[in-house]
């Protein structure tokens, strides 16, 4: 078989295994990214697996650079890709991405053991919402006291508008016939 019909052959079968799993995402036919981990883990990482024009015979491009895996040093990062490089060795000419994919997720902690997940951002983000937080709740009291109303102030609300909660055109159009006959009887004097 040819590189392409090997690459045909294994993005068909990824669309099918990964199908409705949020971790995995398609950016093209021979580019893929799979979070390792759930959304919030502080030991979470996203692999981007690339395909070269004579994938499988030779390596895919194996990548750590997206912006989900910032807080992660490069360090860690490298050791990752290093042993993701070592897994390729092994299964080289053969579709590998399910396998590179499934690979990281089995020694995610291995992966992750030297991993330190940075405080300081976690720490500024609680400060900001405590310090939010009595900002927040005077106008929020103020709010509470304005959706208060009695059954007869919700009735005559309700008697005004439709079951859409609307009210009619023309509610606040001046009634002509009365308009007229106050300003025309001034007129007759």
């Amino acid at each position: 078989m040819s590189a392409n019909e090997d690459q045909e052959m294994e993005l068909e079968a990824l669309r099918s295994i990964y199908e409705g799993d949020e971790s995995f995402r398609e950016l093209s036919p021979v580019s893929f990214q799979y979070r390792i981990g759930e959304n919030g883990d502080p030991k979470a990482f996203l692999i981007e697996i690339s395909w070269t024009d004579t994938y499988p015979q030779t390596p895919p491009i194996i990548s750590m650079n997206a912006f989900f895996n910032n807080t992660i040093s490069s360090a860690v990062k490298q050791s990752i890709v290093a042993k993701l490089q070592e897994a390729v060795e092994v299964n080289l000419g053969t579709a590998m991405t399910y396998t590179l994919f499934e690979y990281a997720k089995d020694h995610r902690e291995q992966f992750m053991e030297h991993h330190r997940p940075a405080a300081s951002p976690q720490t500024s983000i609680s400060n900001i919402i405590s310090v939010e937080t009595p900002n927040a709740a005077p106008s929020s009291k103020k709010k509470d006291k304005r959706e208060q109303l009695s059954k007869a102030q919700k009735r005559k609300l309700a008697d005004k508008t439709d079951h859409k909660g609307e009210r009619p055109r023309g509610w606040n159009w001046v009634d002509v016939v009365k308009h007229l006959s106050k300003t025309g009887s001034k007129d007759d004097e």
